[in-house]
């Protein structure tokens, strides 16, 4: 409920009051959200006008409140309404700022403790109760991984995955690509070698935001999957080194990957990406793409490596990593800006076959928001 409604500083500000607090709103800022059907397409709720449209001088003329609705009035003929609920959901007076290194909201960081209740979905309910893949997508929000359980033993089920959010995105490595043991791979993820957890395709811009791996066969020793919470390293770094964590924030890294006459990928970004107000934005590890550091003072660089690997040792760390064994018919997917993924080492005896592909997080959390409102 608004208790009160008034104009200030000659009609460039509305102040209203709520739980004994003021909040403030710009007449500009308040003309530029306004709801009426000549500021905003009553069916697609896409703005109709431009900056062009909003002098700086833009003043109200009205301000009244019966307690859920603000009523407002604009120089010199516009008027328009806005809820009590919509105001304080939006107000940004008095909005807590955020700190450097802190998490993005619903997001919540882990550790190997989660090994006891990995997330996880059984498919058949995820493809036809939406309840239950509302709370599927809302866990990938918060943690950065789940995994999919009963999935048709076939290829391409992976697919399935995808289609509950969104769609593949195609790279060079196809549609999807297999992960099984070949003769002169073009990539050591195609080989039985242990890999170190990474995010993929560090030298791309933008990177593909999601992965989905597939199992069709794992009777291979070994080759169990792991998973790490880069945000959680990041943060432990900055606990542990907080000058480490600024350089690897500060500077940006390089990474390349030419493992086939017709491609050359190469990307420019730091190890750990902040948005400018500080929050963790993403994370890019990958030593076996990493190429040559020369974006960094000589006067940091042995302060850079010595963060770089810190960071490295802290990925590496059984305390952080998550470890599970896919059988056929379980898949998982992971935020490839946010968790490294790796696999342990598994001999020639057997057989270990996984399918993957990408896809992009805005669907997954596009989907997940119109499920959320719908119920």
């Amino acid at each position: 409920m608004i208790d009160a409604a008034r104009i200030t500083e000659n009609g460039k500000v509305l102040e209203v009051d709520h739980n004994a607090a003021t909040l403030r709103f710009h007449a500009i800022w308040l003309r530029d959200n306004s709801p009426t059907a000549d500021t905003r397409d009553p069916g697609n709720g896409q703005r109709l006008i431009t900056m062009a449209n909003l002098p700086l001088d833009t003043v109200l003329t009205a301000a009244t409140s019966d307690g859920e609705t603000v009523n407002l009035g604009f120089a010199p003929d516009h008027s328009c309404s806005f809820s009590a609920d919509w105001l304080v959901e939006n107000a940004y007076d008095q909005r807590p700022r955020a700190t450097v290194g802190q998490l993005p909201e619903k997001a919540e960081a882990w550790d190997a403790d989660l090994n006891t209740d990995v997330p996880s979905g059984s498919y058949p309910s995820l493809a036809d109760d939406p309840t239950a893949r509302a709370a599927w997508l809302a866990t990938i929000r918060k943690y950065g991984f789940a995994k999919v359980t009963e999935l048709p033993i076939e290829q391409g089920n992976l697919f399935k995955v995808v289609d509950l959010f969104g769609y593949v995105r195609e790279t060079n490595y196809g549609r999807h690509f297999e992960v099984r043991t070949e003769v002169n791979p073009v990539n050591l993820a195609f080989t039985g070698l242990g890999l170190q957890a990474h995010t993929d395709n560090p030298y791309r811009d933008p990177v593909p935001t999601l992965q989905v791996l597939s199992c069709l066969e794992n009777s291979a020793d070994g080759g169990e999957n792991m998973v790490v919470d880069g945000f959680a390293c990041a943060l432990r770094l900055q606990k542990e080194d907080p000058r480490g964590f600024e350089l690897l924030s500060k500077y940006t890294a390089r990474y390349a990957y030419e493992g086939s006459s017709d491609v050359a990928l190469h990307s420019r970004r730091p190890m750990i990406d902040l948005a400018p107000d500080g929050v963790l934005q993403g994370v890019r590890f990958n030593s076996r793409s990493i190429a040559p550091l020369i974006d960094i003072p000589f006067d940091d660089m042995a302060d850079y490596y010595a963060a770089y690997k810190r960071l490295s040792d802290i990925i590496d760390d059984e305390a952080m990593e998550v470890t599970f064994k896919l059988t056929p018919g379980e898949a998982f997917i992971v935020d490839n800006t946010r968790v490294l993924h790796a696999r342990k080492g598994y001999s020639g005896e057997g057989y270990r076959w996984l399918q993957g592909c990408y896809a992009d997080k805005d669907g997954l959390l596009s989907t997940l928001r119109a499920l959320e409102n719908s119920l």
